[in-house]
């Protein structure tokens, strides 16, 4: 009854009081990112929700368009403004996915959505992430976010998916708390962000 009704009524509940509530913060973030990034303030992306059905993620922009001689963009590193820094290690830039929840695209815990691409490289086993919808914070993200590689990020996604219930949402919510305070576990450790994941080997 949780994981079909209850669980995507109290997402919308709480996304509405969080949007209510940090509204001031976003307004603020939302004219900073916007003057670093030349007035584009969000980043939208095709992202892979619940059954494989695709929807496109909002989140703040953390990264110019920046490009070498050539017209191809920066890294990662090179392209991440200030602000965007701030907003990406205090996980401001994840408060737009509210939008994404009411919208039903999202949960507030779930695996998180990534690429489109790596839709066919995943095992039997790794596609059953997406038999829930995505989240904003997730199993994954308490348990090392970024800094933990792909085989053992999905292991995790798998876990969540097959011992989804209130109490282990409610641990994930605490949890995450702390780790955004903390901000740990934002970068990879050789990158700004994770890898790209290249398939199963």
């Amino acid at each position: 009854m949780y994981k079909f009704f209850f669980k995507s009524f109290i997402d919308k509940c709480i996304a509405i009081i969080v949007l209510l509530l940090a509204s001031p913060v976003i307004l603020v973030v939302f004219c900073l990112l916007g003057i670093a990034n030349d007035g584009k303030p969000f980043f939208y992306q095709k992202r892979p929700g619940r059954g494989g059905h695709i929807f496109s993620i909002i989140k703040f922009k953390t990264m110019n368009d920046r490009k070498d001689l050539n017209g191809n963009l920066l890294s990662d590193a090179e392209r991440l403004t200030p602000i965007g820094a701030f907003v990406r290690k205090t996980s401001l830039d994840e408060l737009p996915q509210l939008v994404n929840v009411l919208l039903g695209d999202m949960s507030l815990i779930g695996p998180r959505p990534l690429l489109v691409e790596y839709l066919p490289l995943y095992s039997e086993r790794q596609m059953k992430r997406h038999e829930v919808k995505p989240g904003i914070t997730g199993w994954a993200q308490i348990n090392g976010r970024n800094t933990v590689d792909w085989p053992e990020r999905f292991e995790m996604d798998v876990w969540y998916v097959e011992h989804l219930s209130f109490l282990l949402d409610l641990k994930i919510i605490w949890r995450t708390i702390f780790k955004v305070v903390k901000s740990e576990g934002v970068s990879s450790g050789t990158s700004a962000t994770m890898e790209k994941f290249q398939g199963n080997s």
